[in-house]
């Protein structure tokens, strides 16, 4: 898991008013809004482990043993988020961090893209 959240922040500080949508172009990761450093984040990883366990149940089968498992993480964790913006701030809850969320370890390379929609 990464924290996205200050890289998000910087992007839309000359901003106004719109909405910051981030998306993640990969078939095994995921966006989530969530609490960091409190134990919610490995709490999301563990549950992820639990209900998509790394073994050979999948059927899709290439890449490391239980690879299956993370292209079905984005139907649990999606691919992307939007968060308003007014006045070049986020308007995240106390606690939301925006994360990318990437199970996937035959893949070490991942890329978000970041757009924002004024109005």
């Amino acid at each position: 898991m990464v924290d996205l959240t200050d890289e998000c922040a910087e992007f839309v500080r000359q901003e106004v008013d719109g909405l910051l949508h981030v998306f993640v172009p990969h078939a095994t990761a995921g966006i989530a809004l969530i609490e960091t450093g409190a134990g919610s984040d490995d709490d999301l990883l563990a549950q992820l482990d639990e209900l998509l366990p790394r073994d050979d149940r999948w059927r899709h089968r290439h890449g490391s043993p239980g690879h299956g498992r993370d292209h079905v993480l984005p139907a649990f964790v999606p691919p992307q988020t939007m968060v308003p913006v007014l006045e070049g701030r986020m308007q995240l809850g106390t606690w939301q961090r925006i994360c990318l969320v990437d199970t996937n370890t035959d893949n070490h390379q991942r890329h978000v893209r970041f757009s924002f929609l004024a109005g």
